[in-house]
């Protein structure tokens, strides 16, 4: 059996038979000189002296205390052998205030008169894709059809899935993560991957929410829809984010079941999360607002609070027609996992509401007492860019070829189209520099050419810069395709230093531990995609612009006739591959299978960027949790 004496007395020295048998004459001694006031005036001395408070202070707010109080707070991690606490939640700790700078050099963005005639083809480009992009996301927000919208609001008697944000969140505008995932995968379409997930406020905090779509095959998970989820749960950790989950769902879909049950990543890594983000001091709550069979039913079980709607929610791992089969038994779903049954019998639910709009109040009511503190708001308002951002449609390049200078770009997207450049003149088909989007300090790093041996060795003192000062970076990628190899030792040589300089910066990006932004506006091919924080650096956040192209190489520079002498292949096969590789580079099927956050406009990218910097802001008010362990029901 464990003691129970707390642990930390376990190893202190119990007194000694000296200590407890001391004279009296040795006790006075020492209550002497503990109370003498040459003694008292000394250690108030030592404790108050401006050198003590600024050690003390110094320590306290290191770099190295910093990152190893927050290493420190991961689940299972720690410094030896010692564990300590996770992470909890926001507090109220009064901001710094935000500076910004008249003084920064204002970019000149006017587009040349050289430059028109590229400028109005990526206009034309970009209207076109838009376009494109526009019927997508129509097509999307209809679900599986009018017959199956019918059949959920009218014979189910439920509220739509966007409908339920609106009555849930703060404002109908929210921050939507990879909407058009799902469309056009082998096994069909699944729009939106079966559910809507994304970022919005709630009583003022922003939260990550993930909304089954039950209009898409009853709201069944696809392997799709189980990566959406998991990018979602990821970027609530990254950035301590409350999760809601909105259930409706009738559980995996069987016919896929080795693609979303066995592996590591599959569906059983959403629970595994769960448990994860409840030690970390995340909170989670849920809605059973519709049917919550077999995996779907975990989710509501293992959040910390937990609303289910009378008539309309129900929850068990096998629905009446598995019993029938199983048993015999006739059971109705409201008498096998109804409402009242898990209100009132199993516990399972923590409140019980009459309607959804009761629902999403009760859950508004459990945000207000978690003691999150949303973002404080800016005192004044941000200057806006001096040119218009609809003026970015005509910059997204319709290939590499045609490419305008990044610092067009740049003086449509921060405040006052003010930016203080750094190494102005150095490795220039990189750009690097610090900028404020709608208040947000933001260090910048921009393609404007192929990345050199000058422009990598520059970024990656960039980067590093912004590591040690804690400033968020914002990559805007625009990668050149892959060069030819070299020809002749000159130019192997400066290709060898010119991989030693990306290697340098590959590093300093991937080990950079502030927030990451990363915006495709054009090309991302090849390795010079990962040295500007590609999907697999992890940046915080990333998305593409509907013209981007994503792949190991560029389609538009495969050659479709085979080389004389190097390869006896076929003609018509070269350009079946080359169709294969413009078809695969494009954003929608990049978007299509979670390769990114999703695709927005343009002209919507200040506004999505400054969302970005905000939420990832909320991750400052926070303190230790008491609790390492997660939230363990009944």
């Amino acid at each position: 059996m464990w003691s129970p004496a707390p642990l930390c007395a376990l190893g202190r020295r119990r007194p000694g038979p000296s200590a407890l048998l001391q004279p009296p004459t040795r006790l006075l001694q020492r209550e002497y000189r503990e109370k003498t006031p040459t003694r008292l005036l000394q250690r108030e001395y030592r404790e108050k002296t401006p050198t003590r408070l600024l050690q003390k202070e110094y320590r306290e707010k290191t770099p190295f205390c910093l990152l190893r109080r927050e290493y420190r707070a991961l689940p299972g991690q720690g410094w030896g052998r010692t564990q300590h606490l996770p992470p909890c939640r926001f507090l109220s700790n009064k901001p710094k205030s935000r500076r910004h700078p008249k003084s920064f050099p204002v970019l000149d963005g006017r587009v040349r008169a050289v430059y028109r005639h590229v400028f109005e083809g990526n206009l034309r480009n970009s209207e076109a894709v838009i376009k494109r992009y526009s019927e997508l996301l129509e097509r999307v927000k209809k679900g599986r059809g009018e017959n199956a919208v019918l059949r959920h609001t009218q014979r189910n008697k439920k509220v739509l899935v966007r409908e339920r944000l609106r009555l849930l969140l703060d404002h109908a505008d929210f921050l939507e993560l990879s909407p058009l995932a799902g469309l056009d995968l082998p096994y069909g379409d699944v729009p939106a991957a079966g559910c809507l997930t994304g970022i919005g406020r709630i009583c003022g905090v922003w939260c990550v929410f993930i909304a089954s779509d039950a209009t898409v095959k009853g709201g069944t998970i696809y392997p799709i829809g189980v990566k959406k989820q998991l990018r979602a749960q990821e970027i609530a950790m990254e950035n301590r984010l409350l999760s809601v989950h909105l259930v409706d769902s009738g559980g995996a879909f069987l016919p896929l079941q080795s693609e979303l049950f066995p592996d590591k990543l599959h569906g059983g890594r959403i629970f595994y999360n769960e448990a994860i983000m409840s030690a970390m001091g995340i909170p989670q709550v849920a809605v059973v607002c519709g049917s919550c069979v077999a995996g779907g039913a975990y989710v509501p079980t293992m959040a910390e609070e937990s609303v289910i709607i009378d008539k309309t929610g129900t929850l068990f791992l096998a629905g009446p027609p598995l019993v029938k089969a199983a048993t015999g038994e006739d059971v109705s779903p409201e008498d096998l996992g109804g409402a009242r049954l898990h209100s009132q019998v199993s516990g399972c639910s923590d409140h019980f509401a009459l309607s959804e709009e009761e629902a999403y109040e009760c859950i508004r009511n459990v945000v207000s007492t978690l003691n999150c503190e949303p973002v404080p708001q800016q005192d004044r308002e941000p200057d806006s860019p001096l040119y218009s951002p609809e003026e970015l449609l005509g910059l997204a390049p319709l290939g590499y070829s045609c490419t305008l200078p990044v610092k067009l770009v740049l003086s449509r997207l921060v405040d006052g189209s003010r930016f203080q450049e750094f190494k102005a003149t150095y490795g220039t088909t990189l750009v690097t520099g610090f900028g404020h989007v709608e208040g947000h300090l933001v260090g910048i790093v921009a393609s404007n050419g192929e990345l050199a041996h000058d422009a990598a060795l520059k970024g990656s003192h960039f980067v590093q810069l912004c590591g040690q000062r804690g400033i968020p970076i914002l990559f805007l990628q625009n990668t050149a395709p892959q060069p030819a190899g070299p020809a002749s030792i000159s130019q192997a040589e400066a290709h060898s230093n010119r991989l030693k300089a990306q290697a340098s910066m590959m590093a300093a990006v991937a080990c950079a531990a502030v927030p990451k932004i990363t915006i495709v506006i054009g090309g991302c091919f090849g390795s010079d995609s990962y040295i500007m924080c590609g999907r697999s650096f992890s940046p915080n956040f990333l998305f593409l612009w509907p013209n981007a192209r994503v792949g190991l190489v560029d389609s538009q520079h495969f050659p479709t006739v085979p080389p004389a002498g190097d390869w006896t292949g076929e003609e018509l096969e070269l350009k079946q591959l080359k169709a294969k590789l413009e078809e695969e580079s494009s954003a929608f099927y990049s978007s299509a299978r979670l390769w990114d956050d999703g695709i927005i406009l343009p002209q919507d990218t200040r506004k999505v960027i400054a969302q970005c910097l905000e939420i990832m802001e909320q991750k400052k008010y926070q303190a230790v949790s008491p609790c390492p362990h997660p939230i363990i029901r009944m």
